[in-house]
C-alpha cells in the first residue's frame, strides 16, 4: 500500500484559527494527518492510503480557503526576477489611505477646540472609506468564516469595527450627536460618560488603522523570518560552464545531467555536486557549513553544489542535480522543521480554535451586565466593543512558528540543520551524550604519530626508504607514511604486498621491508633490538599501528600511525559538559585506542569495542536508566542508534544513512558545533516559551480590563497589534545568535587508533 506525502499552499488564512480550522478539515478525511502553519502558509498533509489531491484542496476550499500545490522551481536564469509580494503591497496601501483619513477623524474627535459646526458629518465622510475599503479584508474574511459557521480572530475584527460605526450612524441620523454645534471629548482610561450623542467614528477609523499596521508589520516580520530559508536556496550558481567534445559551453544549470564535466574557474561557484577529476584548488564551504577556512581539493575529491573555487582551475564531473543535491536536501530539512509543530504550539492551536467564540460570549457578557447594572447604553457598548477588539488571539498563533522559522533558517546558516521542532523539545531533556570515536571526535584519517629509528639509523632515512616502499601501497596506513616524508619518493623496484602483512621492494639498490613485527621477524627472521621493541609495545598498548622497517637484514625503526583527535574536540568536550550534558565515548576499537582518545578528548566513561548492535543496545539500556540521550555519530554503523537515540546528531561529513536517522546535522563536521547547535535548539524553543507566556498572559491580564469599560477601543486595538508585533520581533531576536568562538589553536597528544595493517 503506497503512502501520500504532500504539500498544499494555503491561502486566505489571517490567524491561528484559521490554520486549526484547515488542519481540523483536512484531518477529518480518512487516513489523513495534516499539520498547517500559519506562519509559512503551508499544510503538510501525510496519508497510509493514496488520497487524490484535489480531494484535499477541495476540502481546503470547503473549509472557506484557498490550497494549490506548490509551484515547481523556476529553472535558474539571469533574466529570473523576484515575484512581488501583492498581500504586502495591498496592505500597504490599505494601511497609508486609512491612516491619511483617519488622522483628521481622530484630531477632531479628541480635540473639542478643533469641532467647528457639523464637524461631525465631516468625520462620518472620512471614517466612511476606512470601515468599509480600509477594513474590507477583515470584514471579508469574517463573512466568509460565518458561511461556514466558524468564527476567527478576523469576525472579533470586523463585528468591533462595525458595531461602532453603526452605533455612530445611529446617533448622528437618530440620535442628538447630528446637531449643529455638538462637542465631544474622548477618554482614554476610565467609564465614558453617558451624554445620549456619543459617536465613535474615532473607534471605528483608528481600530482599522492600527490593525492593518499590526498585520502589515506582521506579514513584514513573517516573511523577513523565512528569509534564511529563501537565502538558502539562492545560494545556488545560476549556469555553468560545461565541456563537451573539447570545447566549453555556458549553460543554465537546470540542464545539467549526472556524467557532465564543467569547468569552475577560480572565483566561480560549483554549479553542482561532483567529484574533481582534474586540478587541484581550495573551496569556500563557508557558505553551507559555517567554516572559514577553505578545504583544498584535488582529484578525486568530492564538491558541493553552491560553494566557491577560490584558487586554480577546476574540471568536475557531475554526481548530483536539482533535487538530490546537498543543497536542496539542505533546503528540505530547513522547510520540514519550518513546517512541523512543536508539542507546546498544538496547546496554543487548541485555545485559539476556543478562543474566539468565547471572547463573543464574554463580549455580550459585558454588554449584558453593565445594562443590568443599570448604566448607560455607552459604557456597556463600550465594554463590549474593547473585549472584541482586544481579546484577539493572533499573538498566540505567531508565537511558535516565527520563533521557529527565525531558528531554523539561522541555524541553516551556521551549518546546523534542525529536522524539526520536536528536536527543540528533546534539547532541553538531554542529560548524557553518546560520541562515536572515528570520523566525530577524530578526523577519520591515518597520520604518522611517532618514528623511532634504531641505533645507527638517521630518522631521515628511516622515512625516506618507508615512504619509498609504501609509495606503492593503497593502504591508509602506507597513505600516512608516505604523507609524511618530505618531497618526492624514491623509485621502488618488484614491489609486492602481502595482505594484512606488509609490502616489500627494492629502494636504491637495497631489499626493503615494512609491515608487522610478527612479519618482520617470522617471514624475515629479523631480531628486532629491545629498545625498539619495548617501544613497539608501548604504542601498541596506547592504540597505535606500528609498521617495522628493515633493510640489509636488520631492523632500522618503526613508524607509528593512528588516527589522531580532531583539535577542536577537547573544547567541544567541554562545552558540552558546560551544558549539563554527561558526555560518553562510544567505539568498536580496543580499550586501549579508545582510552587515549577519551583522555585526550577530556571523556572519563569509555566504552569500547562495541558492534552496530552494542551501540544500539548501549542507548537502549542507558535510556532505561533513566538517562535522556543523544547520540554524535556519523558511520553507517551509528544510524540505529542515532535512530533510537532521544536525540540524534549526524556529522555532515559522514555517510546518507547516519545523516536520515539523525535529528540534526553537523553540515561541517566539526564536533565544536553539537554544543552551540544545543544552545541554538534551546534558546529557539526558549523564545517559544516566552511568546506564548507574553501571548497568554497578554490576554488573561487584558480581557477583564475591557470587559470593566476602562479602556477606550482605541487603545485595545493599539494594545492588540502590539501584542502581535512584539511576539514576531522578539522571535526575529533569533537572527542575532552567535557560534562561540572557536578555542586557540593547541598542539594536542596524537592519539591512537587500531586498523589492521596493510588489510
Amino acid at each position: 500500500m503506497s503512502t501520500l506525502d504532500v504539500d498544499l499552499d494555503i491561502t486566505g488564512m489571517t490567524c491561528a484559527s484559521c490554520a486549526t480550522r484547515v488542519e481540523r478539515k483536512l484531518n477529518k478525511l480518512p487516513g489523513v494527518e495534516a499539520t498547517v502553519n500559519f506562519a509559512t502558509e503551508k499544510a503538510r498533509v501525510h496519508s497510509e492510503a493514496p488520497v487524490p489531491v484535489e480531494e484535499l484542496i477541495a476540502a481546503v476550499e470547503q473549509a472557506g480557503y484557498g490550497a494549490s500545490l506548490p509551484a515547481p522551481p523556476v529553472p535558474d536564469t539571469a533574466e529570473q526576477t523576484i515575484p512581488r509580494d501583492d498581500e504586502l503591497a495591498s496592505l500597504r496601501q490599505r494601511l497609508i489611505v486609512s491612516a491619511v483619513l483617519a488622522v483628521p477623524v481622530a484630531v477632531l474627535s479628541m480635540i473639542p477646540a478643533l469641532q467647528f459646526t457639523y464637524w461631525q458629518w465631516l468625520t462620518l465622510t472620512l471614517a466612511a472609506p476606512v470601515v468599509v475599503w480600509g477594513a474590507w479584508p477583515f470584514h471579508r474574511a469574517a463573512a466568509i468564516n460565518a458561511r461556514h459557521g466558524a468564527a476567527t480572530m478576523d469576525t472579533l475584527i470586523s463585528v468591533g469595527v462595525l458595531a461602532a460605526f453603526g452605533w455612530s450612524l445611529y446617533a448622528l441620523f437618530f440620535g442628538g450627536a447630528g446637531m449643529p454645534g455638538m462637542r465631544m471629548s474622548v477618554t482614554f482610561v476610565g467609564t465614558p460618560q453617558a451624554g445620549g450623542h456619543e459617536v465613535y467614528l474615532e473607534v471605528a477609523a483608528l481600530v482599522t488603522v492600527f490593525i492593518l499596521l499590526g498585520r502589515y508589520l506582521e506579514v513584514r516580520a513573517k516573511r523577513q523570518s523565512g528569509e534564511a530559508l529563501r537565502a538558502l536556496l539562492e545560494l545556488g550558481a545560476k549556469d555553468a560552464v560545461i565541456l563537451r567534445e573539447g570545447t566549453e559551453q555556458r549553460v543554465p544549470v537546470a540542464q545539467l545531467v549526472p556524467g557532465d564535466v564543467v569547468v569552475v574557474r577560480p572565483g566561480e561557484k560549483i554549479p553542482a555536486d561532483g567529484l574533481v577529476t582534474e586540478g587541484m584548488s581550495a573551496v569556500d564551504e563557508s557558505m553551507l557549513t559555517g567554516e572559514s577556512v577553505p578545504v583544498e581539493v584535488a582529484p578525486g575529491s568530492r564538491v558541493v553544489g553552491a560553494t566557491v573555487n577560490t584558487g586554480g582551475r577546476l574540471l568536475v564531473q557531475i554526481t548530483r542535480v536539482g533535487a538530490d543535491t546537498e543543497l536542496a536536501r539542505m533546503a528540505r530539512l530547513v522547510e520540514e522543521a519550518q513546517t512541523g509543530k512543536a508539542q507546546v504550539q498544538r496547546l496554543a492551536d487548541r485555545v485559539s480554535a476556543v478562543f474566539v467564540p468565547i471572547v463573543i460570549v464574554l463580549a455580550l457578557a459585558a454588554f449584558a451586565g453593565w445594562l443590568i447594572a443599570g448604566a448607560p447604553l455607552e459604557v456597556a457598548f463600550t465594554a463590549a466593543v474593547t473585549t472584541l477588539i482586544i481579546a484577539c488571539p493572533c499573538a498566540l498563533g505567531l508565537a511558535t512558528p516565527t520563533a521557529l522559522l527565525v531558528g531554523t533558517g539561522r541555524g541553516a546558516q551556521l551549518g546546523i540543520l534542525i529536522r524539526g521542532p520536536q528536536v527543540l523539545e528533546q534539547t532541553r531533556r538531554i542529560d548524557t551524550v553518546v560520541l562515536d570515536k572515528t570520523g566525530t571526535i577524530t578526523a577519520g584519517t591515518m597520520t604518522v604519530t611517532g618514528i623511532h629509528p634504531a641505533p645507527g639509523t638517521d630518522e631521515a632515512e628511516l622515512i625516506r626508504f618507508a615512504a619509498a616502499l609504501e609509495h606503492g601501497s593503497e593502504h591508509p596506513i602506507g597513505r600516512a607514511i608516505t604523507a609524511a616524508a618530505d618531497g618526492p619518493t624514491d623509485a621502488v623496484e618488484s614491489f609486492a604486498a602481502e595482505a594484512g602483512q606488509g609490502v616489500q621492494g627494492i629502494v636504491d639498490g637495497r631489499m626493503v621491508a615494512a609491515g608487522r613485527a610478527t612479519w618482520i621477524t617470522g617471514q624475515w627472521a629479523i631480531a628486532i633490538p629491545d629498545e625498539l621493541a619495548a617501544t613497539i609495545t608501548a604504542d601498541e598498548a596506547a592504540g597505535a599501528t606500528v609498521t617495522v622497517v628493515a633493510w640489509d637484514g636488520q631492523a632500522r625503526g618503526a613508524i607509528s600511525v593512528a588516527d589522531t583527535i580532531k583539535p577542536t574536540s577537547r573544547e567541544a568536550i567541554a562545552r558540552l559538559r558546560g551544558l549539563g550534558l554527561t558526555p560518553i565515548l562510544l567505539t568498536g576499537d580496543n580499550p586501549g585506542a579508545a582510552r587515549t582518545i577519551a583522555d585526550d578528548a577530556g571523556i572519563e566513561d569509555v566504552r569500547a569495542g562495541v558492534t552496530p548492535q552494542g551501540k544500539l543496545d548501549t542507548i537502549r539500556e542507558l535510556q532505561a536508566s533513566g538517562r535522556v540521550v543523544a547520540m554524535v555519530g556519523d558511520g553507517v554503523n551509528d544510524a540505529a542508534a542515532l535512530a533510537q537515540a532521544d536525540l540524534g546528531i549526524a556529522m555532515g561529513t559522514g555517510t546518507d544513512a547516519a545523516i536520515t536517522a539523525a535529528d540534526l546535522t553537523i553540515v561541517s563536521g566539526d564536533l565544536l558545533l553539537v554544543p552551540d547547535a544545543i544552545r541554538l535548539a534551546r534558546r529557539t524553543l526558549g523564545t517559544i516559551k516566552g511568546n506564548l507566556f507574553w501571548a497568554f498572559a497578554y490576554n488573561v491580564a487584558a480581557i477583564p480590563v475591557a470587559m470593566l469599560a476602562l479602556l477606550n477601543p482605541i487603545l485595545a486595538a493599539a494594545a492588540m497589534a502590539f501584542s502581535s508585533v512584539f511576539v514576531v520581533t522578539n522571535s526575529l531576536r533569533l537572527r542575532r545568535f552567535r557560534l562561540l568562538p572557536a578555542p586557540t589553536p593547541t598542539v594536542l597528544t596524537p592519539s591512537r587508533d587500531t586498523t589492521p595493517v596493510h588489510a
